[in-house]
């Protein structure tokens, strides 16, 4: 990696990033395979995060975070998804889908219960949005709350969540008047182990073997009111603000990914010999190394400024968010394809890291918003049809 980048990091980012980087070595790296192969949630690194204090970077220290910013979280998250894909969820899992969206939105009693216990990993949480039939058309959910008294009553069901067959808690979205539409959504904290939440996961997976994903059903589950988040009805406009910080978290551990693309493809063309010497040394090999280190740094100057942006106020700076998530999960996906050509049939066996890199690469594209949303976001904007900013 260039230390060209270095000018925009301060010492103390320098030596958090150092810090991640080997704990990432000497914890991840040498049970990452194993785990992945075997399904097995890495509980005890994500408990050795949290006594680093990994996920407490955009948290205040009132609420048990370290308010290092989100510079600092996108370098974390990007050292940590170098290392796991798997494990790299646990910065939406942990804070930005979960802790964040309390603290912007909770009440002092739901701040105090949840957010201490998230940035400790005493607590794992969970986000639900995606539904069968509503993934990118959120406004489309049909989750209901119901109000009941000092309860709401939710019925519904949710789909794809990551970390939901672990997950002690999970920050819901679910329509409070569905005549509504969009305006009628509204967003709370549920406890997942209440009477009528059924988690069930999903096994057969592409990639992020080693990550628990699945559906929860819910049926007549009670919400105490006060585990509302803001108002009722304002679900939607809280949804996509969560978006926006998810999906810096989704593009730095995309840039992650494509670091350990490079790092794999450049180790293994100085080690190969063929015709006398390592590949390395042949054009064709230089030219594909040099697209993935290309794409790699341009996906992390996007990820920066996107970023230093939110650390400087702006922390709605959709258009930014987007456009660094639109071109660090493209890359995610398109460099560990041209690992694939220099590691050839040995990139093809998952004796090397590059066959898990690869699969683990290609959901990027999908999670946070997919692709096209990120295309059209832009789009619209550029061609002033919709200001992402607003």
């Amino acid at each position: 990696m260039s230390d060209e980048y270095d000018v925009e990091l301060t010492e103390e980012h320098k030596m958090l990033r150092d810090m991640v980087r080997k704990f990432a070595e000497k914890e991840i790296a040498p049970v990452v395979e194993k785990d992945e192969k075997e399904h097995r949630f890495q509980r005890e690194l994500v408990n050795k995060m949290a006594e680093l204090g990994l996920f407490g970077c955009p948290i205040p220290e009132e609420y048990g975070g370290n308010g290092m910013g989100y510079l600092a979280h996108a370098l974390v998250t990007e050292e940590i998804g170098r290392a796991s894909g798997s494990l790299r969820v646990a910065f939406n899992m942990q804070t930005m889908g979960t802790a964040l969206s309390i603290f912007k939105w909770g009440s002092e009693e739901i701040k105090k219960k949840y957010i201490p216990a998230l940035m400790s990993a005493e607590m794992i949480g969970c986000f639900g949005i995606t539904e069968p039939d509503a993934a990118s058309d959120t406004a489309a959910m049909t989750t209901t709350a119901i109000k009941d008294g000092n309860e709401y009553v939710v019925n519904g069901r949710k789909m794809w969540i990551t970390w939901s067959p672990v997950a002690d808690m999970c920050v819901l979205f679910a329509m409070t008047d569905k005549k509504a539409k969009h305006k009628g959504m509204s967003a709370f904290v549920m406890d997942m182990r209440s009477p009528g939440v059924t988690a069930i996961e999903i096994k057969d997976k592409l990639g992020l073997w080693a990550c628990p994903t699945g559906e929860i059903i819910m049926e007549d589950v009670r919400i105490p009111t006060g585990n509302l988040l803001g108002e009722e009805g304002k679900g939607f406009g809280y949804l996509m603000q969560e978006l926006i910080s998810t999906r810096l978290t989704a593009a730095a551990g995309a840039v992650g990914t494509c670091q350990a693309a490079v790092d794999e493809s450049i180790k293994y063309a100085n080690e190969r010999n063929q015709f006398g010497q390592p590949i390395a040394q042949y054009q064709m090999v230089q030219e594909v190394i040099a697209r993935m280190v290309a794409e790699t740094e341009a996906a992390r100057a996007l990820v920066w400024r996107c970023a230093i942006q939110k650390d400087r106020g702006l922390v709605n700076n959709m258009r930014e968010t987007v456009i660094a998530k639109y071109y660090a999960c493209k890359a995610a996906d398109e460099v560990p394809n041209l690992g694939l050509e220099v590691l050839s049939a040995y990139g093809y066996s998952n004796e090397y890291p590059i066959a898990r890199i690869l699969r683990d690469g290609k959901v990027y594209k999908i999670l946070e918003g997919a692709t096209n949303i990120m295309k059209m976001i832009i789009a619209t904007d550029a061609l002033g049809i919709k200001k992402a900013n607003r």
